[in-house]
C-alpha cells in the first residue's frame, strides 16, 4: 500500500485478509512512505512547506499540471481522493506533494520528530502492516 489514511488502511487490510482466508492464505502488507523528519515539529512542518515549494517549481518549470489530475491507477486514484480530504490526515499524514502532483507514486509522507513518525508508522503497524518502505 502507498501512505494512505489509517481507516482506508485498515479497510484494505480487512479485505484482502477476508478474500486470502478463503483461499487459505495469509498475506502480509507493507505501506510506504516518505517522512519529512526534524528535531522539531514545526522544523519538520517547514520542510514540508519547502518540499512543496520545489516540487510546485519543477512542476511549473517542466510544463506539468498543478491541478486538476485525472490519474490512470486506482492507488493514484486513492490517494488522490485522500488528498481532497485535506493537507493533514489522521496525527501525521501529510499529503500536499500528493494533491500537486497528482497522486504519483508514493507521494505523502509523515511528518513531525522522530518519535512521532515513529508513533505513527505503530499505528500502521497495530493494524496488521509488517513491511515499511522508508523512501526519500
Amino acid at each position: 500500500l502507498w501512505g494512505e489514511p489509517l481507516a482506508a488502511v485498515d479497510g484494505h487490510i480487512r479485505r484482502v485478509r477476508a478474500a486470502a482466508k478463503a483461499q487459505g492464505r495469509d498475506p502480509r502488507f507493507s505501506v510506504s512512505f516518505r517522512p519529512i523528519v526534524a528535531d522539531t515539529e514545526e522544523a519538520a512542518w517547514k520542510r514540508a512547506a519547502e518540499v512543496l515549494e520545489q516540487v510546485r517549481e519543477n512542476r511549473a518549470r517542466l510544463g506539468l499540471p498543478l491541478r486538476d489530475h485525472q490519474p490512470q491507477n486506482v492507488g493514484s486514484q486513492r490517494l488522490l481522493a485522500a488528498a481532497e480530504q485535506g493537507e493533514v490526515l489522521d496525527s501525521r499524514l501529510w499529503t500536499g506533494v500528493a494533491r500537486l502532483t497528482g497522486a504519483r507514486w508514493n507521494s505523502t509522507a509523515l511528518v513531525g520528530t522522530p518519535e512521532q513518525v515513529a508513533a505513527a508508522l505503530g499505528e500502521y503497524y497495530r493494524l496488521g502492516v509488517s513491511t515499511f518502505l522508508i523512501r526519500g
